[in-house]
């Protein structure tokens, strides 16, 4: 079992940062593979960005590639989403969850989420 919890979500403006940041307890985190997802209202859950357990591989959303940047500390059991340039369509509700395997685009994939923290850009 993996018990992860979402914080730095809130309101920006456009063209703002924010930075998400998950915390994770319970199994050896350096075990999982860790992803970024976002819902928006009315949308299904999309991938934003994955890392692999070494921190030394990550994977984006074409779209969000260049303005997202995904990294984890291993010795500090977290994983950061560092969002730059934001913009209104970035707003949702962002999950952070974790794989065991070695997949990292498909949420089916990802067994354990936090309950996710709502990100806002307001135009």
């Amino acid at each position: 079992q993996v018990q992860l919890v979402e914080s730095g979500g809130g309101l920006v403006q456009a063209g703002g940062s924010l930075r998400l940041s998950c915390a994770a307890s319970g199994r050896t985190f350096s075990n999982y593979v860790m992803g970024w997802f976002r819902q928006a209202p009315g949308k299904e859950r999309e991938f934003v960005a994955a890392i692999n357990r070494s921190g030394h591989s990550t994977y984006y959303a074409a779209s969000l590639k260049g303005r997202f940047t995904i990294s984890r500390d291993n010795a500090k059991n977290t994983v950061s989403l560092q969002m730059n340039s934001l913009k209104p369509e970035d707003t949702a509700v962002y999950y952070c969850a974790a794989n065991i395997g070695s997949s990292y685009y498909y949420d089916h994939d990802y067994k354990y989420w936090g309950q996710g923290t709502q990100v806002t850009v307001s135009s």
